[in-house]
């Protein structure tokens, strides 16, 4: 006699894992840095996949950047050959963004800033009121500057700076009566502006002055 054994445990088969979780982390890389506590279940995914993910970005000739102390990852262009190297240059799949002085300025400021708040070691967070920001970059403006009309730059330079995911616009605490915004600093700032960049910080900000000093208006006396 033919028994049915099809909903015995013996004969229960375990569903194949779904490869849902790869397709998602390869999208959301592609599309911009993956933070760990924006999601932990995406984050926990790419540690668990991060050997295929990385084969598989290898093929459109990128690396996968993933740094899990801090708590992020992101995909970047690997270096180009160099002109003795006669493979072939294969397109960049991340394009190059040419940054704004002004966004230039307020990231080598932040790095520094940051260099500094790690160097003292008392938190892991590093936290800026808008009004810090705006004193971080006063002193490399023009004197004289419209306070209004400055203020107005450093808020457009700020909000350029969270588009490119190097600063967190915080809620305001429970009862704030000043109503002005704080920002986190990402720490992901310390990939993209490394150490040796920040070595020669010193020689950029003169460059900086320079700068400014040539495109401030001139003031003209009567002749």
């Amino acid at each position: 006699m033919n028994e049915d054994l099809s909903n015995t445990p013996e004969t229960i088969l375990t569903a194949p894992a779904p490869v849902a979780d790869l397709s998602a982390l390869l999208i959301n890389l592609l599309k911009g840095v993956l933070y760990r506590d924006n999601d932990e279940r995406q984050w926990a995914a790419l540690l668990n996949l991060q050997v295929q993910v990385r084969d598989y970005v290898a093929v459109l000739n990128l690396d996968l950047l993933l740094d899990e102390a801090e708590g992020y990852a992101f995909l970047q262009s690997r270096p180009e050959p160099d002109d003795e190297d006669k493979s072939p240059r294969l397109p960049r799949l991340v394009a190059r963004r040419p940054l704004s002085f002004p966004v230039s300025l307020l990231l080598a400021l932040l790095r520094k800033k940051l260099a500094e708040f790690d160097a003292g070691g008392a938190d892991t967070r590093l936290v800026l009121g808008r009004d810090d920001i705006v004193e971080l970059v006063r002193v490399f403006l023009p004197s004289g500057s419209n306070e209004t009309r400055l203020i107005d730059q450093i808020e457009t330079t700020i909000n350029k700076v969270i588009e490119l995911g190097f600063l967190r616009k915080l809620k305001p605490a429970t009862g704030s009566a000043s109503g002005l915004a704080n920002y986190e600093v990402r720490r992901i700032l310390r990939a993209f502006v490394d150490a040796q960049w920040l070595a020669e910080f010193d020689a950029r900000l003169a460059n900086y002055h320079s700068h400014l000093a040539d495109t401030s208006p001139k003031e003209s006396g009567n002749e």
